[in-house]
């Protein structure tokens, strides 16, 4: 089957960028935004995204339902879209591309397979997609044509097999390793200025380990924005992790911190608002002053 119609699921930061690339392409973008912020729906209509009345005129239109949302909600939104497709009497292609675990993933999976759909595992690597930069979608299951399809269409699809969960594991180890370590630089920076040590900290990272200083000076600054949805994905690979015979612990540790950072003012920053000019000491000082 040739996908021509996308649906998008939802169009935030990262589902607008997809989609509008996607649109840029030739396919024709739709998507739900009742139920979505003000900001979502304005990011939706700026895109030239077709907006549907309905779940189930949704699933009745779309060749492919593009699951891009926060971890917490990817299980309901399967939910919400089977119902649909009851009511509908439709089957669709429907890929979770969230920062789930390969067991949720799973979960997702037996669901939309219970409605006689096809479920394609999937996760997303690399930012919104920009002219000289297209993330990665990595999907994994018995059919990943539909996805397949999309490749090079301002995105790059790379199959991992016929097995679900392997796409979202690739997920979960990198994730685990780029989250987590951002969140590990918030800690050390944070204890260093409760301990009074920021200079020498700085200036020992500055002599022995520049690259990180450097990354860390341009990272931080503009990461509270994203904190609060990065907290379900580190539960998710914290869940993922003890379940491999590992520890849970590092990445509980680093939900924490990003639930801390989500509780300051910092974390009502979105993309367009963040303050570019505010440095890493600012940052650190803002966090700790307001936790």
């Amino acid at each position: 089957m040739r996908v021509q119609t996308v649906a998008i699921l939802s169009p935030g930061d990262m589902g607008h960028g997809v989609g509008r690339v996607l649109k840029e392409h030739g396919c024709e973008i739709i998507t739900y935004v009742k139920d979505r912020s003000i900001r979502t729906r304005r990011l939706a209509k700026k895109s030239g995204f077709k907006i549907i009345d309905n779940l189930e005129q949704l699933v009745g239109q779309a060749d492919l339902i593009l699951s891009i949302i926060v971890p917490s909600e990817a299980i309901t939104l399967a939910y919400r879209v089977s119902s649909a497709l009851k009511r509908s009497g439709k089957t669709i292609h429907y890929a979770d591309c969230n920062a789930v675990s390969p067991e949720t993933s799973r979960k997702v999976g037996s669901i939309i397979h219970g409605v006689g759909s096809n479920y394609i595992d999937g996760s997303i690597i690399g930012g919104v997609p920009k002219q000289k930069s297209m993330p990665r979608f990595y999907v994994s299951g018995p059919d990943v044509s539909p996805m397949e399809q999309l490749n090079g269409k301002g995105i790059i699809v790379k199959s991992l097999g016929p097995e679900i969960g392997k796409a979202s594991g690739i997920k979960m180890c990198y994730a685990g390793m780029t989250k987590g370590t951002s969140a590990l630089h918030i800690a050390v920076l944070a204890a260093a200025a409760r301990m009074d040590l920021t200079g020498a900290f700085l200036d020992e990272l500055g002599f022995s380990q520049e690259g990180i200083l450097t990354q860390m000076q341009s990272a931080i600054p503009s990461l509270p924005s994203k904190t609060l949805r990065w907290v379900g994905e580190m539960e998710e690979i914290a869940a993922t992790y003890e379940r491999l015979g590992l520890t849970a612990h590092f990445h509980q540790g680093s939900a924490r911190i990003y639930s801390l950072l989500g509780q300051t003012s910092l974390a009502d920053e979105r993309a367009e608002t963040i303050d570019r000019g505010r440095t890493l000491n600012q940052t650190i000082e803002t966090f700790l002053g307001q936790i």
